[in-house]
């Protein structure tokens, strides 16, 4: 049995996703964020500058831990060498929490530097669930499943993707990391609506959100496009639909994701500085 409660927890307060040149900034800060996420595969190594960086971080701080190479929606089984640094990794440093995405990315032994998506479907299901039970069993903690950015749907999906990550959910007993901006980006996209999709979504399994940017294209019949680059500030409509999103959850751990275009620490700060207004507002 997988343990539902790892300590430490992560605080319902905002965090940000580390980078490394903030290193020097975090710690002189008398008042950082409440919490920190790192991205598995980049800490992997043996040792060096990383993972020393990130005891000295957990030390102070809960640490996320997000990964993004399992393919959990992948048709080949799951890569064990891959499961097993990760379960190193976790025994590093104390982590209050795991994390992986509704996605593929590795196929006949190719690696795909992207997260993929797939359709929804009844077989899909039992090998995201098969997968999902790997995965808790190894680590021995309770995962969170992140919903993806989709650019098209499947025509084969006989499910919609909460009906899908809900089913999920109650077979594997994982938790769900609802990615805000995700919803939004898909909703504009193909053409649905967010406030639905979070409707549908069940609550009570929402362990964490995170917020980012997206940036603004058109498709080839001049439709908005939306790409989920996680470049820039979050926009507004995704502001407002977070605060659609915790009238129903209640304050949780909320995460500002900035990882490409990454500006200086006083400006992610004060990201997350609203983030943390917005949870105090819900709190109250």
């Amino acid at each position: 049995m997988f343990d539902q409660s790892p300590s430490p927890r992560l605080p319902d307060a905002a965090g940000v996703g580390y980078k490394p040149q903030h290193f020097s900034a975090i710690l002189s800060d008398p008042a950082p964020v409440r919490w920190f996420e790192i991205h598995a595969e980049n800490y992997m190594g043996q040792g060096g500058r990383p993972i020393a960086q990130l005891r000295a971080l957990a030390d102070r701080f809960p640490v996320s831990v997000h990964g993004v190479g399992l393919s959990i929606g992948g048709e080949a089984p799951l890569d064990q060498d891959h499961l097993s640094r990760l379960a190193t990794l976790l025994a590093r440093v104390p982590v209050a929490s795991f994390s992986e995405h509704l996605a593929w990315s590795t196929h006949g032994g190719s690696y795909f530097n992207d997260l993929l998506p797939l359709p929804y479907t009844a077989r899909t299901l039992a090998r995201v669930c098969d997968h999902i039970d790997q995965v808790q069993t190894r680590l021995g903690r309770r995962m969170l499943l992140e919903n993806p950015s989709s650019y098209l749907a499947f025509a084969e999906s006989e499910m919609s993707e909460p009906e899908f990550l809900t089913e999920v959910t109650r077979r594997t007993g994982c938790g769900l990391l609802l990615d805000v901006n995700n919803v939004f980006v898909s909703a504009v996209n193909l053409h649905t609506d967010p406030r639905s999709y979070i409707d549908a979504i069940p609550a009570a399994a929402v362990g964490e959100i995170h917020l980012g940017g997206h940036d603004e294209d058109q498709d080839e019949v001049g439709q908005p496009l939306l790409i989920d680059s996680h470049g820039k500030p979050v926009a507004e409509p995704v502001w407002a639909l977070l605060d659609h999103l915790l009238s129903r959850t209640g304050p949780r751990p909320l995460l500002i994701e900035w990882d490409n275009d990454v500006p200086d620490w006083p400006v992610l700060a004060a990201e997350a500085a609203r983030a943390q207004t917005v949870l105090e507002r819900v709190a109250a």
